[in-house]
């Protein structure tokens, strides 16, 4: 499986309160309502086609939508949440790595996991690590002690 992986990012809050928002996602979409009018234009395009429930994020992609359940089997509290896709036309994990600092903050990278064929794989990898990348930033702005 190929992993695509973000720059760490510091999130400030704790690791554990991180953890309990990320494993019910209907938290970020309560978030997104109650400041929909403060998202710019694009990032409110890119939040029309994804979906939160209380254990899945739907997405819509060019293969259509993409539901990613929660694995609680791989999720290791206050350490890691893993989201994996169901109905994939290959094996997707979303890994978001939470490690708790001393000062009450958490550093944050998030993964992408694929089982792509080798000859697709020197197709999309940029866009891959550029999606990683932007789901890292994205997890880094969440006010996770707000939520």
């Amino acid at each position: 499986m190929e992993s695509f992986k973000s720059d760490p990012h510091a999130i400030a809050c704790d690791a554990a309160t991180i953890y309990s928002k990320l494993t019910n996602p209907s938290h970020i979409q309560q978030l997104i309502e109650a400041n929909a009018d403060r998202i710019e234009g694009e990032a409110r395009q890119h939040l029309d086609t994804v979906k939160f429930g209380d254990d899945f994020i739907a997405i819509q992609s060019p293969m259509g939508e993409v539901t990613l359940a929660l694995d609680h089997a791989n999720s290791v509290e206050g350490q890691r949440v893993v989201y994996t896709a169901s109905q994939s036309p290959v094996p997707i994990n979303m890994v978001i790595n939470l490690e708790a600092q001393p000062d009450e903050t958490t550093m944050s990278t998030a993964e992408l996991q694929l089982q792509l064929p080798f000859f697709m794989r020197k197709m999309v990898e940029g866009q891959l690590q550029e999606g990683a990348n932007r789901f890292g930033e994205l997890l880094a702005r969440i006010p996770f002690d707000k939520l």
